[in-house]
C-alpha cells in the first residue's frame, strides 16, 4: 500500500513519533494506522505522546554569538532535575548551534541535526528522558558587536535567563547591560519601542487611580503626566537607573561610556506559561483512574 505524506502527519500527531519513524511504521503496518500506532509503541517511540499533555516550563535558555549575530533559545521540560542532565543540555547546546543559521522557530524546527530534523530531535529525546519537552521560542540581533550573558548558568551558554545585547563600542560594558537587563527585565528598549496600547493600558489605570482621590481635573493631569514619565522610566531599559550605578540612567551611562546601544533579547525560562498546580489528594485519585 503508497503510505502518503497525510497518513505519516495523522500518525506523527497521534504518536508523536518523528516523521521517519512514522513512516517506517506504516511501511511495517502496510498502511494499517492501527497497527503502526503498535509498532511505534512496541519500539518506545510512541511515548512522547503520553507526554504531550503535561505542562514543560522548567528547561534551559541557550544563547550562541558569531560575529555580529545573536541567537538565544529557550528547550522547556516538566523538571528541572531533566535541564540538569547531561544528555539534555547537549541536545541544547546543539539546537541552539543550529539556530545560528535559523530565520525563526519554525525554520529551526525544521533544521537538520545529525540526520534528523531538530523537532525530531526532541521527539526522540522525549521518548529517552520520558518527560514532555518543547522547543518552545527563538530570539534573534545582529548588530555590530553582541555580547552575551547567562544568569544562574547550569553550564557555559546556557541557565535560566539568556541576555543577549548589540551594540557598538566596548563589549565589556555591553556585558554590564546584559547583566543589568537580566536582572531588570524592561519592558521595551526605549519609549518610541513601548507598544501604544501598553502605555495607553497603564495611562486609564493611573487616571482612574488618581479620580479615586477626588481631586480636581487639572491636578489629576499633573498626577498623570508624573506618573506616566515614571512608568516610561522604569519600563525602557534606556531610562531605567543603571543598576551599576544608580545615578545615571542607562543612557546616560552609555554616553558616558561612548557606547551605542542598538538593541537586545532577553528569555527567561517558563516566562508567561501557565503551570496548574494540583493538590496532592486529587494527584493521587487521578493515579487511581489512570
Amino acid at each position: 500500500m503508497a503510505i502518503t505524506a497525510a497518513m505519516v502527519k495523522e500518525l506523527r500527531d497521534t504518536t508523536g513519533a518523528g516523521m521517519m519513524d512514522a513512516k517506517k511504521a506504516l511501511t511495517e503496518a502496510d498502511g494499517d494506522m492501527d497497527a503502526a500506532v503498535d509498532w511505534l509503541r512496541t519500539k518506545g517511540l510512541a511515548k512522547a505522546a503520553k507526554k504531550s499533555g503535561r505542562t514543560a516550563a522548567e528547561g534551559l535558555v541557550a544563547v550562541k554569538v558569531e560575529g555580529g549575530r545573536g541567537v538565544a533559545v529557550e528547550i522547556n521540560s516538566e523538571t528541572d532535575f531533566v535541564a540538569k542532565n547531561a544528555d539534555f543540555q547537549k541536545m541544547v547546546s546543539s539546537i541552539a548551534d543550529a539556530a545560528v543559521k535559523a530565520d525563526d522557530v519554525e525554520a529551526l524546527k525544521a533544521a537538520d541535526l545529525g540526520g534528523k530534523t531538530v523537532e525530531e530531535t526532541v521527539t526522540d529525546k522525549i521518548a529517552t528522558i520520558g518527560e514532555n519537552m518543547t522547543l518552545r521560542r527563538m530570539a534573534s540581533i545582529e548588530g555590530d558587536s553582541v555580547v552575551s550573558y547567562v544568569h544562574n548558568a547550569a553550564v557555559d551558554g546556557m541557565g535560566k535567563i539568556g541576555v543577549l545585547v548589540a551594540l557598538k563600542g566596548d563589549e565589556a560594558f555591553g556585558r554590564q547591560i546584559a547583566m543589568h537587563i537580566a536582572a531588570t527585565n524592561p519592558v521595551a528598549f526605549d519609549e518610541a519601542s513601548l507598544d501604544p496600547a501598553v502605555v495607553e493600558k497603564e495611562k486609564q489605570v493611573q487616571m482612574d487611580i488618581a479620580r479615586e482621590s477626588g481631586k480636581p481635573e487639572q491636578v489629576i493631569e499633573k498626577m498623570i503626566e508624573g506618573r506616566m514619565k515614571k512608568f516610561m522610566a522604569e519600563s525602557t531599559l534606556m531610562g531605567q537607573a543603571f543598576v551599576m550605578n544608580p545615578d545615571l540612567t542607562v543612557e546616560a551611562a552609555a554616553k558616558e561610556a561612548g557606547v551605542t546601544l542598538t538593541g537586545y533579547v532577553r528569555l527567561e525560562v517558563g516566562e508567561g506559561i501557565a503551570v496548574e498546580k494540583e493538590d496532592f489528594a486529587a494527584e493521587v485519585a487521578k493515579m487511581g483512574k489512570s
